[in-house]
C-alpha cells in the first residue's frame, strides 16, 4: 500500500471521527429535541425536501441528458459551445439568487422552489453527460458499426455504457449540491428542512438549526453513497479494471 493511499484512509478516519464526536456531543446536549418532540413533523419536512431534490433532478435529468446527446453528435458539435456557456451563465447566478429571482416569475410554494433547483441541477448533469460522450473512443464506435449495429444500438450498447461513469458522476453532484441548496426553499415557502434551519438561525436557537441541519448534511452522504454504488454498477467491467490499473500507477508513481 503507497503512502498516498494510507494518508488517504488517515484523512477520511480522521474526518468520520470528527462527525461521530460531533453527533455524540449535540445528542449530548439535547440538540435533537424537535427530532423526538416533533416527530410528524420533522418527517413531514423531510419528505418536502426529499421532493424537492428529487423531482428538481428528474426535470434537469430530461433536459441535460437529451441535450448533452443533441451537442455530441457530429452535426451539430458547434452547438456544444453555445449550450455550455448558457449552462455555465446560470451556474454563476448564486443559488439564493435564483430562489428570489423565482418569486417574482412563479409566486411562492413548491413549484417556484423546484424551477430554481432544476435551473441549478443541469449544468453538472450535462457537462459530465457530454464529457462521458465525447471520451467514448471512436474505434469503440466503429467495431459496433462494422459488428452490424445500427445507429441506435450502437448507441445504447457502446455508448451509454462507456459515459455511464461519468453520466452518474455529473448526477451525484447535482444531487448532492441539490440537498444543500434545497434549505432556501423555506424563503418561498417550499417547505422542506429549511424552515428548521433558518427558524434557528433567527431565533438564536441551536436545537431547531441542528434538528435541520444534520439530517441534510445525512441527506446528502446518503445519496452521494448511493449514486457511488449505482455509479460503480452501470460501469462496465472492462472500464472498472481500466480505472483500477491507472489508479494503481499513479499512487505507485506518488
Amino acid at each position: 500500500m503507497s503512502s498516498k493511499t494510507i494518508v488517504t484512509y488517515v484523512v477520511r478516519f480522521i474526518l468520520f471521527a470528527i462527525v461521530a464526536a460531533f453527533v455524540y456531543w449535540t445528542a449530548s446536549q439535547g440538540l435533537y429535541v424537535h427530532i423526538f418532540e416533533s416527530a410528524g413533523e420533522f418527517w413531514r419536512l423531510l419528505g418536502e425536501h426529499v421532493a424537492l431534490v428529487l423531482v428538481s433532478s428528474f426535470l434537469a435529468v430530461v433536459v441535460a441528458l437529451p441535450l448533452a446527446v443533441f451537442v455530441t453528435r457530429p452535426k451539430f458539435r458547434k452547438a456544444e459551445w453555445i449550450t455550455s456557456n448558457v449552462a455555465n451563465l446560470a451556474q454563476t447566478i448564486p443559488s439564493l439568487a435564483v430562489v428570489a429571482l423565482m418569486i417574482g416569475i412563479l409566486g411562492i410554494g413548491f413549484v417556484p422552489a423546484v424551477f430554481a433547483l432544476f435551473i441549478y441541477s443541469v449544468l453538472p448533469i450535462f457537462r459530465n453527460a457530454v464529457a462521458g460522450f465525447s471520451s467514448v473512443s471512436p474505434s469503440l464506435i466503429d467495431a459496433g458499426k462494422g459488428m452490424g449495429m445500427k445507429p441506435i444500438e450502437v448507441f445504447f450498447k457502446v455508448e451509454v455504457p462507456n459515459a455511464a461513469y461519468a453520466i452518474i458522476g455529473g448526477l451525484r453532484t447535482a444531487i448532492v449540491l441539490n440537498v444543500g441548496t434545497a434549505a432556501f426553499a423555506y424563503f418561498i415557502g417550499g417547505g422542506g428542512l429549511g424552515l428548521w434551519i433558518f427558524t434557528g438561525i433567527e431565533l438564536y436557537d441551536n436545537s431547531y438549526l441542528i434538528s435541520g441541519a444534520v439530517p441534510v448534511t445525512l441527506l446528502a452522504i446518503f445519496f452521494d453513497y448511493l449514486l457511488r454504488g449505482v455509479e460503480y454498477w452501470l460501469t462496465p467491467k472492462g472500464m472498472r479494471a481500466k480505472k483500477k490499473k491507472a489508479k494503481a500507477k499513479t499512487a505507485a508513481v506518488a
